[in-house]
């Protein structure tokens, strides 16, 4: 499993490295030559594509190291923390692209019309940016890399910018060269929006937010079937990006020895490993039938 998380991190980084450099010269070239700020801004914002592609590389390397004394249940956070380095990279590329298109609206003599040669470049980037985007997407959920989907949204967002430098190019030619700056402006926006919901994201994972609350209903079922096991309860998942881990209660036969409710408790917990791959390890407590308490304490009174 690690290695083929390993491959898929290493293919997923791979591909966007080379494509965003491709594009980010051709962006830039291109929205040079044919007078297109928007262009030049969308070439600034594939250059940090390199760049936050990097970062979320390095976390999920540093993610994939085994635990060890001062880790014991391992390195996984650090996917989300490569995350929030790649929010901050985000907001500082949009303080940019944003001040720089207010400079052009405040001083129009600056805008230039861009030409027809922008429009190509624009629609060219659409549809590379839709396929890498899908492509690292597909990647991090196939491994389960909170870093690797992460970039591959902020990839997706150039779909929306391409669109509208596209967009700004034929209605600047149509005799509305404000738009261009204007154009330059949104994408800044827009990146802002991808920095907030990555960032969200991954504080979520950090704060320990459980993924899906389906994966609460398929532990309690898989306790639930393993023989003699009664009402799987109080069930909590410490997420920590690609894993977790889990802590649950069941409920078994008062008149059980100990030896015989530990048995049992190890089924359950090698069940749930064996069955849930993102689960890394999974501690169970026994309890009584009919042994009623507030799970709320810290101790069992």
């Amino acid at each position: 499993m690690d290695e083929f998380r390993s491959r898929g991190g290493k293919k997923a980084a791979t591909v966007a490295i080379i494509a965003n450099c491709f594009l980010t010269v051709f962006n830039i070239i291109v929205g040079l030559m044919s007078g297109s700020y928007a262009l030049v801004s969308e070439g600034a914002h594939t250059l940090s594509d390199v760049a936050t592609t990097i970062i979320a590389y390095a976390g999920f390397k540093i993610g994939q190291k085994p635990a060890d004394e001062e880790h014991p249940i391992g390195h996984g956070r650090a996917e989300a923390i490569s995350g929030l380095v790649i929010v901050l990279f985000l907001t500082m590329v949009a303080y940019e692209i944003i001040t720089g298109a207010f400079n052009k609206i405040l001083n129009p003599s600056l805008i230039t019309i861009p030409d027809t040669l922008a429009a190509l470049m624009a629609i060219f980037g659409i549809f590379t940016n839709y396929a890498i985007s899908n492509y690292i997407i597909k990647i991090g959920e196939e491994i389960n890399s909170p870093a690797i989907v992460a970039d591959g949204k902020h990839q997706r967002t150039d779909i929306f910018s391409s669109i509208a430098v596209l967009v700004g190019v034929v209605v600047s030619n149509m005799g509305y060269p404000i738009l261009d700056p204007i154009v330059g402006f949104v994408i800044g926006l827009l990146i802002l929006k991808t920095a907030y919901e990555i960032g969200k994201e991954n504080i979520d994972n950090i704060m320990g937010k459980i993924p899906s609350e389906d994966l609460i209903r398929r532990i309690e079922k898989i306790a639930n079937k393993t023989p003699k096991v009664h009402n799987a309860h109080d069930i909590k998942v410490n997420y920590f990006g690609s894993y977790a881990t889990v802590t649950l209660h069941i409920q078994l036969d008062g008149d059980m020895t100990v030896t015989e409710s530990h048995e049992i408790a190890h089924q359950v917990q090698e069940n749930i490993v064996k069955k849930i791959p993102m689960i890394k390890s999974a501690t169970v407590h026994a309890c009584p039938i009919g042994l009623e308490y507030n799970h709320n304490q810290e101790i069992d009174e």
